[in-house]
């Protein structure tokens, strides 16, 4: 990458920050593109989340991702905050204006859909869709599904307090069912979305047998440590298509790069491979 003077300059805060990929993927579109730029990792405690972000502008810098925990906590920091990301309730990007106050957007939701659409072309909303998991990752899914045009998400979790919330929250197209109905849930269902950590490394593998999924749905993984998650790999042994959860990750950064930086960047193989690198396994 080219980097000057006049560089621009965007990064990610997280505390820690030192586990993102954000460095490794923007750093390869600036190098592709030839950009005169930076993006680096800024580990930013809690308590001092407004000051760093205030600070921005006048580092110079276009903006910012967010990562844990600092999503949630940075709703109430910046000046505007995006309708899609007022409705999942977090922040993942903000984007400094030219007069210096800042905007929150959520690309999560974008990036799934995305990174769905790449792997499956074509894949529409024509069927029931299972959700499994109601924390901010499965909120960032139903809110993408629910503007995709998806008329029913059975969302399952293992806490049905926070399913009945979320369902409460995104009106009638959500139904949440109980852990226990899990298994049934995926009869007749087009496509199957786990958003919780089940099957990460160093986590156990999902309970979910998939005898009652139709072999023509799709089976996605927002996991994508490893790339292929016990979930995907008895999916994919069955037939179904399977979309790994780097898609996710890849496509949900194309936003805040072209809104930072003024191109619009693809995710191409050389891309996956670069950030695969950085993955351990």
């Amino acid at each position: 990458m080219i980097v000057s003077g006049k560089a621009l300059k965007a990064g990610v805060m997280g505390w820690p920050v030192g586990h993102s990929r954000s460095p490794a993927l923007h750093g390869h579109w600036l190098e592709q593109h030839r950009i005169d730029g930076a993006y680096v990792p800024m580990a930013v405690r809690p308590e001092d989340l407004a000051q760093a972000l205030r600070a921005l502008p006048v580092l110079g810098f276009a903006g910012c991702n967010l990562t844990i925990p600092h999503k949630e906590a940075a709703l109430a920091i910046v000046d505007r905050i995006d309708p899609v990301a007022q409705r999942i309730g977090a922040i993942n990007t903000v984007v400094v204006a030219t007069d210096g106050t800042l905007e929150g957007r959520n690309t999560d939701g974008y990036g799934f859909i995305a990174s769905l659409r790449a792997a499956v072309p074509g894949w529409a909303a024509h069927g029931p869709v299972t959700v499994i998991g109601a924390g901010g990752a499965a909120r960032s899914v139903v809110v993408a599904l629910i503007d995709a045009g998806v008329g029913e998400i059975r969302l399952i979790n293992r806490s049905p307090a926070r399913a009945t919330s979320l369902a409460a929250e995104f009106g009638a197209a959500v139904v949440p069912l109980p852990w226990e109905s899990r298994h049934d849930a995926l009869a007749g269902a087009a496509l199957l979305v786990n958003t919780t950590s089940q099957g990460m490394v160093g986590e156990a593998a999902l309970d979910l047998a998939l005898d009652r999924l139709p072999r023509d749905a799709v089976v996605s993984d927002i996991v994508y440590v490893p790339l292929e998650t016990p979930l995907l790999a008895a999916a994919r042994a069955r037939g179904n298509r399977t979309v790994d959860g780097l898609g996710m990750l890849l496509h949900q950064a194309r936003p805040g790069f072209a809104a930072w930086f003024g191109v619009e960047p693809e995710v191409t193989p050389a891309l996956r491979e670069a950030v695969l690198a950085m993955i351990p396994g």
